[in-house]
């Protein structure tokens, strides 16, 4: 089949976020402004760059994780493994500013180092971020699309020493979930290893 998304798809359910998947989640934590924590996942999160390390995550529609991020200048990631999913889960939940997720899901938090939001304890990894900047994302049409992308530089890591594997994050051990589509969730149970192929050098 072949169709346009302006025009819809034709199908019970919309096929986009299961064809773009599996995706990192960005568990998401942040403080706003009177110091309150929010801790919420993001599906629409990746790693940008590798040198300096950035992430960034896409909040559709200003959402606290967003508003927070920009206004504080930080924001933790989180990374989620299958024992903490019920969990995260509860944390995607649309719930006034002035409720933190961390007490609803019954979710201990520990001290970052660098920046002032909390991280999630027992989480395999966090990443300890600061603001770089922010697009919003607009249309083919040149319409605003209500939707934020927000970017990161990493500049702190925790690794729980339990998923390091000869020096290496290990995670399958870690099992690491990740978002698809509809209501469906990976989790990584088996990885393989290629080579890069030799460089091509000119004559």
């Amino acid at each position: 089949m072949f169709y346009e998304p302006a025009n819809g798809h034709g199908l019970p359910h919309d096929p986009f976020r299961n064809i773009v998947a599996p995706r990192p989640i960005g568990w998401i934590s942040t403080l706003d402004a009177d110091g309150l924590a929010n801790l919420a996942p993001y599906s629409f999160f990746n790693a940008v760059c590798g040198s300096p390390p950035m992430v960034g995550f896409a909040s559709e529609g200003m959402k606290h994780s967003a508003t927070n991020a920009l206004a504080t200048g930080e924001f933790a990631v989180n990374v989620v493994g299958r024992p903490m999913a019920d969990k995260m889960n509860v944390t995607s939940t649309r719930v006034p500013g002035e409720i933190d997720e961390f007490e609803l899901a019954g979710l201990e938090r520990e001290e970052c180092l660098l920046i002032a939001p909390p991280r999630v304890k027992g989480a395999p990894a966090t990443l300890e971020c600061r603001v770089t900047g922010n697009h919003e994302l607009i249309g083919l049409d040149g319409e605003a699309t209500d939707r934020m992308m927000v970017f990161g530089q990493v500049i702190g890591v925790h690794i729980d020493d339990e998923y390091l594997t000869e020096g290496m994050f290990d995670i399958v051990k870690a099992q690491t979930i990740a978002r698809l589509g509809y209501r469906d969730y990976a989790q990584v149970t088996e990885v393989f290893s290629i080579m890069p192929p030799p460089a091509v050098l000119d004559h």
